[in-house]
């Protein structure tokens, strides 16, 4: 190996080595994830290979150990005693990530016919999960209090008067429309999707790929699947990239066979955004002070894409 770059996150390292790249996870213990000891970091290892197996089979090559020798000292894929595992994956071209491409003007309506044609099937292929519609309601709402109680902290100073209104309108919403939610359940549209539908983890290749599936909480994983392609759509939208978020979901439409209606796409885009507002104002808590700001900045742009599409879904 030439050059090794590191990229941190909260949970992982990721070490960027010629063309490859290798996921260590971090000894961490959070409320929804225990990586306090080697096999439970080993058995995640396992679990992320296969969940993003399904939409990325050539880049998840499998686990691999680091292993200690007393002749070779730490070593991957070495000779000794494993003390840690590793995800191996294959280097994706930066450029082809969809953020980047979208910020590089490098998309068409193609891309997005492409990238629905690949989530359909995956949709498709996947056997609903049994809830029932009260228990998939009450998620819903009680998510939406959890986003209005964070968020309106005083802490982060966001303006509680802005959050209240979009969180009281989307549990309003799943009240007067609780038929369109049990069709949305009794059709089969709650599924184990991959959970973190993000633009940085859609790769324009051909077919497209997806990486990074929210793979160590099942319970996040499970959701509908309208839900997380217009999670996909808002966040195209943040980038400044409406247009793209919208012909995916018109192109999701036919590729799945989901006549979603768009009150419900704006729904689950608010819904989205606040969570992702929630998610933003939780690393102001880990991140040096001047760089606070930007999660602050960011949680308000949420914050405005959650007002927008709750009007939206009145």
């Amino acid at each position: 190996m030439e050059r090794v770059d590191a990229v941190e996150t909260h949970m992982s390292w990721v070490f960027l080595a010629d063309g490859w790249a290798y996921k260590l996870k971090k000894p961490v213990r959070y409320q929804f994830l225990d990586f306090s000891t080697p096999e439970a970091r080993r058995l995640d290892c396992e679990e992320e290979v296969r969940l993003n197996r399904r939409l990325a089979p050539d880049v998840y090559i499998g686990i691999v150990p680091l292993t200690w020798h007393p002749d070779e000292g730490l070593k991957l894929e070495g000779i000794g005693h494993p003390v840690e595992w590793l995800v191996k994956m294959r280097r994706l071209p930066a450029a082809r990530m969809l953020d980047q491409a979208l910020a590089a003007g490098a998309v068409g309506p193609d891309d997005a016919v492409r990238v629905a044609a690949v989530l359909g099937r995956f949709y498709r292929s996947l056997t609903p999960v049994d809830m029932s519609t009260v228990v998939y309601q009450r998620s819903l709402t009680e998510e939406i209090d959890a986003c209005r109680i964070e968020l309106g902290r005083s802490v982060y100073a966001l303006g509680a008067e802005r959050v209240a209104p979009v969180a009281h309108a989307l549990i309003a919403f799943l009240e007067r429309n609780e038929a369109l939610v049990r069709k949305r359940v009794e059709g089969g549209r709650i599924v184990e999707g991959h959970g973190d539908l993000r633009p940085e983890h859609v790769c324009l290749l051909e077919p497209p790929v997806v990486i990074d599936c929210l793979a160590f909480n099942r319970d996040l994983r499970v959701l509908d699947a309208g839900d997380e392609i217009s999670y996909l759509a808002m966040e195209c939208e943040r980038l400044d990239a409406a247009w793209f978020g919208r012909s995916i979901i018109e192109a999701y439409r036919e590729a799945a066979c989901d006549d979603i209606a768009q009150t419900v796409v704006h729904f689950y885009s608010a819904f989205r955004a606040l969570v992702r507002a929630k998610l933003a104002v939780w690393h102001t808590h880990d991140a040096p002070p001047e760089g606070r700001g930007k999660w602050i900045g960011r949680a308000l742009q949420y914050i405005g894409l959650a007002e927008a599409h709750s009007q939206a879904c009145a």
